[in-house]
């Protein structure tokens, strides 16, 4: 009844074959913004292309995505290169991306933007992870190519400040798909060596893609890790690298850094022989100062006449005996003086005292003294103390004063 029925697997794959056929969508450049971006664990990037008026789903496989020079990301403008076919699966067509470039910035600028940003917010740049560069280093590691005017310059600026330095060349590829990882081999085995007490990493200037090793990541992590000093010296005074950044100090050339690394033979001389002639005055007058001093001691007084000092000493000891014992008899008269007063004023207080007067005490009673006659009751026995001894009596009869008197 029906003719010409498709499944839709074939109805799929012939749309499919339709695209693989057409010479513009099997390579063309599509422009757009990315949103949805997604990295899969399998190393597939997932996202979709989108301008003001339509979107295209993309899939880059990780063939491609494994060699991009920067990571993409949402709201990046880029320009991408692939075909466009369709997922039988679910019938969807989409753009099949194997080269990105950033629309107006190029790869690398945008990767190494991205780097630099990632390391410094990490901290790897910050200025108290900065080692100082020893004054005067024995031995210097030069991770460089062996073959480049770069090490030939170091080399030559290093011997001339300093003949005695003694260099050690670590030969290293410095620019190609390897080089970075060379590079920062080359940094971990100095890192394990006791006898390296500094580092210049470095090479002669070219484009950004010929120093583009000096921006891996592999090789900022090498150096922030290295614990000796490491100058970097990448290309001209205005090239700037990620190992720049990281590094504890930028030559502006490799020349630079032998200057920077390496003192002056000559003015280290200069600076030793001030410092002797400051060395030898400095003792000078020190011996001077000693000189002196014994000098007047040896005339002094006290080591020609020492008795003289001696007697004077004794006698204002003597002078000091004597001013001690006055002090102690005036101290001693005053407590005598005190003490017979007080003595005086106790005696003057004794009821005995009284009583040899002619004075007697009654006693009640109850024992209790009588101070008054309206204490006593008539045929009451009293008790009346005089100096010598006591007499009981009876009241009888009492004669009590008028107030009016």
């Amino acid at each position: 009844m029906f003719e010409n029925v498709y499944t839709v697997s074939e109805v799929n794959a012939y749309i499919k074959n339709i695209f693989r056929s057409d010479s513009i969508l099997n390579n063309i450049y599509i422009k757009g913004e990315i949103s949805n971006f997604k990295c899969h664990v399998s190393g597939h990037i997932y996202f979709t292309l989108k301008d003001s008026q339509s979107a295209i789903r993309c899939v880059m496989f990780r063939q491609w995505a494994s060699v991009l020079k920067f990571m993409p990301a949402d709201g990046i403008k880029i320009i991408a290169q692939g075909y466009i076919s369709v997922y039988e699966k679910d019938g969807q067509y989409q753009f099949y991306v194997q080269e990105v470039q950033p629309e107006g910035k190029g790869a690398l600028y945008l990767a190494y933007q991205q780097l630099k940003d990632r390391l410094e917010k990490e901290g790897l740049f910050d200025s108290r992870h900065k080692k100082t560069l020893p004054k005067l280093p024995k031995k210097i590691a030069i991770v460089t190519s062996s073959t480049g005017a770069a090490v030939r310059d170091i080399i030559k600026v290093s011997k001339r400040r300093y003949p005695n330095i003694s260099l050690m060349i670590i030969p290293v590829l410095v620019q190609g798909q390897s080089a970075a990882n060379d590079i920062a081999d080359a940094i971990r085995y100095v890192n394990k060596r006791d006898d390296i007490d500094l580092v210049i990493v470095g090479r002669g200037g070219g484009s950004i893609e010929e120093l583009w090793a000096f921006n891996e990541e592999v090789v900022a992590r090498e150096i922030f890790k290295c614990n000796k000093p490491v100058i970097s010296a990448v290309g001209h005074e205005t090239d700037y690298t990620i190992a720049d950044f990281v590094s504890d100090l930028r030559a502006p050339t490799p020349s630079a850094a032998a200057e920077l690394a390496v003192p002056e033979k000559h003015s280290l001389e200069n600076a030793i022989e001030h410092l002797r002639y400051k060395l030898n005055k400095s003792i000078g007058r020190i011996l001077d100062n000693k000189k002196n001093k014994f000098n007047m001691i040896k005339s002094s007084r006290t080591l020609n006449r020492p008795m003289e000092d001696i007697q004077q000493k004794r006698q204002t000891i003597d002078h000091l005996n004597h001013r001690m014992l006055e002090g102690y008899k005036q101290i001693i008269n005053l407590k005598k003086m005190k003490h017979l007063e007080l003595l005086t004023k106790l005696d003057g207080t004794n009821p005995l005292k009284i009583l040899a007067k002619g004075y007697v005490l009654t006693y009640d009673s109850n024992n209790s003294l009588v101070k008054s006659v309206a204490q006593l009751a008539i045929n009451e026995k009293v008790s009346i103390r005089y100096i010598d001894g006591r007499a009981i009596c009876e009241v009888l009869a009492k004669e009590e004063k008028n107030n009016e008197g």
